[in-house]
Formats: C-alpha cells, sequence, structure tokens
C-alpha cells in the first residue's frame, strides 16, 4: 500500500482517481492546485504524485520542476493532461516524470503506470537487469524509453479458505449473483483487496471487473489496506 498525492484542479478527476486508488488499497491525499499541493508533499511526503499539468494557479511542469531544482522530486511523479503534446510528454520527462498520461485516462492504463511508478528502489538491486519500459506520448506512435525493474514475486496469502453455502432455491439470476458476489469476495480476500491481481486471477480486463463488483454490490472498503 502507497500513499498517493492526487493534484488536479478538476473535483471531478480527483474524486473519480480517489476512488480507484483507495479500492486498490492506497491511501490517496488530495490537493486543487500547486499551493497546496506543496503543503501535502511537504507534511507526508507521498510514494507517489498524479500531477495535472494544466492548473490556474501553477501549471504542473513549473511545479515539476520546481520540485527537481530544490531536490524535493524524492518521489515518482505522473503527469495527466486533457491537451498534451508529444513536445509536454518529452519536456515532463525530461524534468523528472515517471510517465505521461493523456485524459480521459483509461483505468487500465492507470492502474499500470502506478505500479510501475512505485517498484521500490531497495529491491532493484535483488532482481535482474532492468528491462525498457515505453511511455506512449499523446496523438502519436512516438515512445520515450526508460529503464523500469521487474515486480517482485508476491507471497500468496495461507491457511483456511472461507466455506459458502448458497440458497438455490431462488430465480437463476439471484443466484448466479450470489454467487459471482461471493466469489469475487473470495478472490478480493485471497489477494489481499489488490483489483489488479485479482483481474489477473479471474481473467477479467480491470475495468470491466470494477464495474462488475459494483454491480454485484460487492463492500470494496473491507479490502482498502490491501497490498497491490
Amino acid at each position: 500500500m502507497a500513499t498517493i498525492l492526487v493534484v488536479d484542479d478538476e473535483l471531478g478527476i480527483r474524486a473519480l482517481l480517489s476512488e480507484i486508488l483507495t479500492d486498490e488499497g492506497h491511501t490517496v491525499e488530495l490537493a486543487e492546485n500547486a499551493a497546496q499541493a506543496r503543503a501535502v508533499r511537504e507534511l507526508l511526503r507521498p510514494d507517489l504524485v498524479l500531477l495535472d499539468i494544466w492548473m490556474p494557479d501553477v501549471d504542473g511542469i513549473t511545479l515539476l520542476k520546481e520540485w527537481g531544482a530544490s531536490a524535493q522530486l524524492s518521489m515518482p511523479v505522473i503527469m495527466m493532461s486533457g491537451h498534451g503534446t508529444i513536445d509536454t510528454a518529452v519536456e515532463a520527462t525530461k524534468y523528472g516524470a515517471t510517465a505521461f498520461l493523456e485524459k480521459p485516462v483509461t483505468l487500465q492504463k492507470l492502474l499500470r503506470a502506478v505500479e510501475q511508478a512505485l517498484v521500490k528502489p531497495g529491491l532493484r538491486a535483488a532482481t535482474p537487469p532492468p528491462a525498457l519500459r515505453e511511455i506512449t506520448l499523446p496523438g502519436s506512435d512516438a515512445m520515450v524509453h526508460a529503464t523500469l525493474m521487474p515486480m517482485p514475486a508476491l507471497q500468496q496469502p495461507t491457511g483456511p479458505q472461507p466455506e459458502q453455502s448458497f440458497d438455490l432455491d431462488r430465480p437463476l439470476r439471484e443466484a448466479r449473483d450470489a454467487f459471482e458476489k461471493s466469489y469475487f469476495e473470495f478472490h478480493l480476500a485471497k489477494e489481499g483487496g489488490s483489483m489488479t491481481r485479482v483481474a489477473e486471477k479471474t481473467g477479467l480486463e480491470r475495468t470491466h471487473l470494477y464495474r462488475k463488483l459494483k454491480q454485484l454490490g460487492v463492500d470494496l472498503s473491507r479490502n482498502k489496506r490491501g497490498l497491490v
């Protein structure tokens, strides 16, 4: 689990990213401008920052440069923009950004970028040589290449598994929904609440999985402290 700072002047985007990342087990802090971002970064020292480029007071690139110049860029920063260009993405990478996401940000790209950015430097020494990571630039097939270490293997939980019982004297649709809800709750518990690993385990695309859990009424709040 990581502490992630989301900096964006749009309330709807802050709320959406907070919900998704919280469901993934992270602690999320929010800022709507550069002043708030500076304060949160100084107070909490987040593990990762999602930083919007176009903000009304100080833009994201300027804040990124500021952190770099004052030796405060101790955490990975993922830049976001709905009006990004290749030059903007290259500039963000030049000044220390880990990745660049074009809005609207898809769930799959968001979680993938977060996973890659949160690879701990201390774990890299024990892993094989780095592979190249490709960052797709907005509106183009061009790529920016950066090194990325493989994720370390995560230990699977052990111990007795919960037993399930179902009332079969009900309409098929209700019985099927009850089974699916128990099925996903079982895998969420087994995977420590990680939506990413549950998607891989069940073979569902993460966006579809997220919607499915909401539809079935699965209580994701119980898994908010799980590992990613």
